[in-house]
């Protein structure tokens, strides 16, 4: 049932596996998707280290709010499919003069900040889906990769973080995708922080019909039944996470999530599956 895979497909879909976990594209999973192994969040537990000690490319990644890492996600190998994928994950997330974020899922820009709210743009990427990612999808065609736009506002209560967020994708599905979601961080020593997070995900047709509707044509070539897929909610996510700093640099990360497919979504008879679990466990270095 479970199959590592390399190559063209793993350096494809790896780019987007943290997102997979933490956003609504499920690329899956990973959209959603980024790693909250955030320097703001983990220097408030654990000083950062002595940037007179690193030469001037140290002294940058320092100041930039530097994460590398990596290690491994396991993922359904499309969203509604009962079989799983191992992959490989590479990560990186920097942060330039506390406004612009980038890590897998694109770029965040802090726009407006007041208070506990806060209102960010968003750049980023659909990585589409490929007929040849599983058995089921075969005859259904490409959704091509697209460009991503979108915005996002939060408020802040304590440990928690209440948002909603907006994407546009350009090209590919031309579909837009919405989320509402909670987010609670706490720590638990100078070293350990656990988090956890529920969301809801609604999609518009052009979304819905790209990834889970089933044309004339498609039912002719796949053998699926026809299917329209229409606009309203498309999954509901819940994850838990710890992160471990084993020193001032070192860092352990552990997740795992289950998303439910709801509405014209579960309903697809391109899904075989409407729980879709997902689980990460990444390394990571912050300068």
């Amino acid at each position: 049932m479970f199959k590592m895979v390399s190559g063209t497909l793993a350096g494809r879909a790896s780019l987007a596996a943290v997102a997979i976990l933490f956003s609504t594209q499920i690329v899956l999973a990973a959209d959603a998707i980024a790693v909250d192994t955030d320097a703001e969040d983990i220097g408030d537990l654990t000083p950062p280290p002595d940037p007179s000690r690193f030469g001037r490319f140290e002294q940058k990644l320092a100041d930039w709010h530097v994460v590398l890492g990596g290690g491994a996600i396991i993922v359904p190998k499309y969203e509604g499919s009962n079989e799983f994928k191992v992959m490989p994950v590479p990560f990186i997330s920097a942060t330039f003069l506390d406004t612009v974020k980038v890590d897998p899922t694109g770029a965040n820009i802090a726009v407006y900040e007041h208070g506990p709210f806060e209102l960010s743009a968003r750049l980023g990427y659909d990585m589409g889906r490929k007929e040849d990612d599983a058995d089921r999808l075969r005859g259904l065609g490409d959704v091509d990769m697209g460009a991503v736009v979108g915005a996002k506002a939060a408020v802040k209560f304590g440990p928690a973080k209440i948002y909603a967020q907006l994407d546009k994708t350009i090209g590919g599905s031309d579909g837009m995708q919405g989320k509402l979601g909670i987010e609670v961080t706490r720590p638990l020593s100078q070293s350990l922080i656990v988090g956890a997070g529920a969301s809801v995900v609604f999609a518009d047709e052009k979304y819905m019909q790209a990834y889970f509707g089933v044309t004339p044509e498609q039912s002719a070539r796949s053998g699926l039944a026809q299917y329209d897929a229409g606009a309203g909610f498309k999954r509901a996510d819940f994850s838990i996470s710890a992160t471990y700093m084993l020193n001032r640099n070192w860092m352990v990360r552990g997740q795992a999530g289950v998303g439910i497919l709801m509405g014209d979504a579960a309903d697809s008879p391109v899904v075989v599956d409407k729980v879709q679990p997902s689980g990460m466990l990444l390394v990571g270095y912050r300068f």
